[in-house]
């Protein structure tokens, strides 16, 4: 008997593909039976044209006029069971028509997640033996898996285009993410040629460069930057630069060594008394830096630095040397205030006294240590500059973190109060301390 059916459901499938006409009904069909397991629900054609027409009404028994025609599957089925074909097995005679096996695709997508949850499995299993679970690129997947987030849906779609390329593209991102963690600064276009051969590959917009970004804000956990600017400095924050001209420090009053001697091109600006800009690309060949007295200040916003440099630059006598990072400190600006604090000059650091100013102010100090001494930014500086504008909790929970003595007393103040203040609200301090400095050389 199954061979008696087999071959009614060969020989029914053989006339429908001289049919040209059944094609699209049995297209019809075979996703009703995909979405169902069985002949269920029914069938639409749209712009029928006559030769479907008549095929369709001669099996139905019906007189289509009309060129849209519906019918249920069930019906369908039951009256192919009518014709000289019978008995016939439709799921058969659709397997035959088509050549390959049907699956419901329920069935299709529980296999498809089984299969990508393996692949998940062997990543994780991979990270989790070169690094232990507690590893950057572990806790990245992890957390990307879980929460369905950081790169999740980009990585979904990468692997529905090539499991193995997806596999390579989350291992070369999970080895992005280890040499940051091990602070190795760099160009973007050297780490993406040093992992992978193609200097390219971590371009903003390939789909390498957009993993990263999503494992880069995993890791500091915070949001997608949003534009070119914010993803620029994402990059910086995490010791790449995406050129090695826009990671920089803007300065005054400060020399640079190299091999040769000092740097003849900011030893001008320091004999004009001009304010400069020293990129990633400028100290290639730096092997130190001098500064003109015994301590360095530094402020985070650009205005407060060419107020002061342009109050103070006539009455400097050579020892005066300001710093400005420009908000989260790019790599050039940490490379020379590790040159300075290497030579045992002392640091003074300002900033915003917000939850992002004093976030970066409380990183500043754990990475320099006692080489680097927080400047005006102490609860009562913190109500001499206060301002207007309310923070909110999201911000604030950042300040939990803070461990700088002073730093965190501010912090106590600003969740007390909900509002944030800024350098250019005590100008006047910071102008009148170095003024005392300058007079003291």
């Amino acid at each position: 008997m199954k061979g008696y059916w087999m071959n009614n459901n060969e020989e029914c499938a053989a006339y429908f593909r001289s049919r040209p006409e059944s094609r699209r009904c049995l297209q019809a069909l075979r996703a009703k039976w995909e979405s169902y397991g069985r002949a269920a629900g029914y069938i639409t054609l749209s712009d029928a044209s006559e030769a479907e027409r008549r095929l369709l009404g001669g099996i139905l028994g019906k007189n289509f006029i009309e060129k849209k025609i519906r019918f249920s599957c069930a019906e369908f089925e039951q009256s192919l069971q009518k014709t000289r074909f019978a008995p016939i097995d439709l799921k058969r005679v659709l397997e035959a028509y088509f050549g390959e096996m049907l699956t419901v695709r329920k069935e299709k997508k529980q296999k498809a997640e089984q299969e990508w949850e393996r692949f998940l499995d062997e990543l994780c299993g991979r990270f989790e033996k070169q690094q232990g679970t507690g590893g950057t690129a572990s806790v990245w997947l992890w957390r990307m898996r879980r929460e369905k987030a950081f790169g999740y849906q980009l990585l979904i779609r990468e692997y529905g285009k090539d499991r193995e390329k997806a596999a390579q593209l989350v291992e070369n991102v999970g080895e992005a993410l280890v040499r940051m963690k091990q602070r190795e600064e760099t160009v973007l276009a050297v780490l993406a040629a040093d992992i992978s051969g193609n200097p390219h590959y971590f371009d903003r917009g390939t789909a390498a460069g957009q993993l990263l970004v999503n494992a880069i804000c995993c890791q500091e956990d915070r949001e997608l930057p949003k534009g070119a600017h914010e993803w620029r400095d994402l990059l910086l924050q995490t010791g790449i630069a995406p050129d090695p001209i826009s990671s920089s420090v803007h300065v005054y009053g400060l020399h640079l060594l190299t091999a040769q001697g000092e740097h003849p091109a900011y030893e001008a600006f320091c004999r004009r008394k001009e304010a400069s800009v020293i990129t990633l690309e400028n100290l290639k060949g730096v092997t130190g830096a001098r500064a003109g007295g015994d301590t360095v200040f530094v402020v985070e916003n650009e205005m407060v630095f060419c107020f002061l440099v342009n109050a103070l630059s006539e009455k400097d006598e050579g020892e005066l040397t300001l710093l400005c990072i420009s908000g989260q400190p790019r790599t050039a600006a940490l490379k020379v205030l590790s040159l300075l604090t290497e030579d045992g000059y002392r640091i003074l650091y300002n900033g915003d006294m917000d939850p992002e100013g004093v976030d970066i102010a409380d990183r500043l100090w754990k990475r320099f240590g006692q080489m680097l001494e927080i400047w005006r930014m102490s609860p009562e500086d913190y109500r001499n500059g206060i301002s207007g504008e309310q923070v909110g909790a999201k911000r604030l929970s950042r300040l939990c973190h803070v461990e700088n003595s002073i730093l965190r007393e501010t912090a106590v103040q600003m969740r007390k109060t909900g509002r944030a203040a800024y350098q250019e609200n005590i100008l006047k301090d910071l102008l009148e301390d170095l003024a005392v400095y300058i007079k003291s050389k």
